[in-house]
């Protein structure tokens, strides 16, 4: 069954010139586009979607924590942590002399999750 937008053009399904119109004025603005293109190409990375897992699944973990669980050396475990930082994927809370890290927020985890469930189908 078509949507009220598409008709039939013989071959080919045809969106109408409202549904074009609405598609055209609803595209993101450019700088929301970057935005988008700069978080999926941060997260192209597969060390950097390992420590997305570990925090989605481990929770709030300390830098040295994380190296562990990576068998990575803290300072490259703290260098793509603050690429992930600076993108607002990750956040900090520093307790005393060591700096804890987690997801942002449950979006960052969604999106690992809906990726990870697609890459799996």
């Amino acid at each position: 069954m078509m949507s009220k937008s598409l008709h039939d053009c013989g071959e080919k399904r045809c969106i109408d010139d409202a549904c074009l119109h609405n598609l055209k004025a609803n595209i993101p603005d450019e700088d929301t586009v970057i935005d988008i293109a700069e978080t999926f190409q941060l997260l192209s990375d597969p060390t950097r979607v390992k420590l997305v897992y570990v925090l989605a699944e481990g929770g709030e973990l300390c830098v040295h924590h994380i190296a562990t669980i990576l068998s990575m050396s803290q300072s490259a475990v703290s260098h793509q942590l603050r690429q992930l930082r600076n993108m607002r994927l990750v956040k900090t809370r520093r307790e005393a002399q060591h700096v804890y890290y987690s997801l942002s927020d449950a979006h960052i985890m969604q999106l690992f999750n809906q990726c990870l469930e697609h890459v799996c189908e």
